[in-house]
């Protein structure tokens, strides 16, 4: 039965039950993120045999068509008024939508065209991506609305990124052993593709079910309009904090699917043990996940803004020790630079999304209009911009570097010593050279604890 009292956004510390609920929306979301992050490009590349920069090229599309649903959706939501509210609708839509076309992506359609594999894969990836948004955008703006407490936000959002984490670690190391257990191949991809998707889909529901939503807040009521919706994105995109931390979180993730992409190759043709792979990445996202606490009460000491940028710089560090010793070492050493990356790699899991929810704060108290869906729509528009750059770049360098394709789908071929350089470089100097850049950036953040709380009497003020 799906919740319908009212939202219990102004108490102090939240129950349980909707820490809990709410958290389980992110799980779907990052188990298709890291899908698509770790293997999509392998699976076109390795399975399908689509050459590198075709395959890139496919999910950059994918990814900006994403990116260009996000506002709209984001907009769409904030301006949503029904009795199960401004959010929750959306997310069923997506959630179920989501659950089918993860299924449809594996099973491209039979024969050698490539122009037809290529245009099946662009299309049904729109419709996947189409989904997600459905679902994680409406989620994501939700977030302030179920508390306006500075530190209960943090923690809301530690709940939410320990599942996201959970739905990262399931995607990190389970779809592998899952593909061989439905007999390896395309057949095995199929089979992944059937159960992931109905896992997406009954997870995805669960913050619909059991997290209950503010029949009618400040601005529901009013109808979308193209012109209003146009003026909100350009009021968000003049809002200095929140260029100061959308600019960092999109260098960040293009950086982070650099090394995502990039990771399978290196063990599959550097290690020549895919199986290693998934131990090394389970131990990182592992880490990760026991992490996300410590972040959280080092964000209490030191404020969010540091707490990103201490994280993000000591995993550019790992990446970068990754680069230089591994060639030197076993894949041990692989583990365990892994896991230590993991340590910095939870701050991002956790500080970019409280932070956006105290910018939509100061905007609210600045223009008193509640335009949350907004900014988490303009906040996802940039990270999918920034995704589908650097799966491209990946594409693109594997093509130029002379990357070959194996005769026999997953059996991989030796690669020439330049391929190898151009693979160890994609896990190191590059996805770096975009960390460096959003720490520098992320420096000039303004808002500190400080000045939310005096925000957070304006907006009583208001009220």
């Amino acid at each position: 039965m799906i919740a319908t009292r009212e939202s219990i956004s102004m108490t102090k510390r939240l129950p349980l039950r909707i820490r809990i609920g709410y958290g389980f929306g992110d799980l779907p979301g990052n188990l298709f993120f890291t899908m698509m992050g770790f293997y999509l490009l392998n699976y076109l590349t390795d399975t399908v045999l689509l050459g590198p920069a075709l395959a890139g090229t496919a999910i950059m599309v994918g990814r900006i068509w994403d990116a260009i649903t996000d506002p709209a959706v984001g907009y769409l939501s904030d301006h949503t008024y029904t009795r199960f509210g401004r959010r929750r609708p959306y997310m069923l839509v997506g959630a179920v939508t989501l659950g089918f076309s993860m299924a449809a992506l594996f099973w491209p359609p039979p024969g050698d065209s490539v122009g037809s594999i290529f245009w099946y894969i662009v299309i049904v990836y729109c419709v996947v991506n189409t989904a997600y948004t459905l679902h994680n955008i409406p989620y994501g703006a939700w977030s302030p609305e179920i508390t306006q407490d500075y530190h209960e936000r943090t923690t809301l959002n530690a709940f939410r990124n320990l599942f996201a984490v959970t739905g990262t670690l399931v995607g990190a190391g389970l779809i592998l052993p899952l593909i061989s257990a439905m007999g390896g191949g395309v057949r095995g991809w199929q089979g992944m593709g059937a159960v992931v998707g109905l896992f997406m889909l009954v997870t995805g529901l669960i913050p619909v079910l059991l997290v209950p939503e503010k029949k009618h807040v400040r601005g529901a009521h009013h109808p979308p309009q193209l012109l209003t919706m146009l003026k909100d994105y350009l009021g968000a995109m003049r809002n200095r904090p929140y260029l100061l931390i959308l600019i960092p979180w999109s260098l960040n993730i293009a950086g982070i699917n650099i090394i995502q992409a990039s990771l399978i190759y290196y063990f599959t043709y550097i290690y020549r043990s895919p199986d290693a792979f998934v131990i090394a990445l389970g131990g990182m996202l592992l880490v990760c996940m026991l992490s996300i606490p410590f972040w959280v009460a080092v964000s209490r000491r030191i404020g969010k803004k540091y707490s990103y940028i201490t994280g993000m710089g000591f995993f550019a560090a790992m990446i970068l020790l990754f680069f230089i010793g591994a060639p030197h070492m076993d894949v041990r050493f692989a583990y365990i630079v892994m896991a230590l990356a993991g340590i910095g790699f939870g701050t991002q899991y956790v500080m970019p999304f409280a932070i956006v929810a105290d910018v939509t704060d100061v905007d609210f108290a600045a223009s008193g209009v509640r335009r949350e869906g907004v900014f988490f729509g303009m906040f996802t528009f940039w990270s999918k911009i920034g995704q589908a750059i650097g799966i491209w770049l990946v594409g693109l360098m594997l093509e130029l570097v002379g990357f070959v394709q194996p005769e026999i789908a997953g059996v991989a071929p030796l690669q020439s010593e330049q391929t190898i350089t151009g693979i160890r470089w994609l896990v190191g100097p590059v996805p770096v050279l975009f960390f460096l850049g959003g720490i520098v950036i992320l420096w000039f953040y303004p808002i500190s604890k400080a000045r939310f709380d005096a925000v957070m009497r304006e907006i009583q003020e208001l009220d």
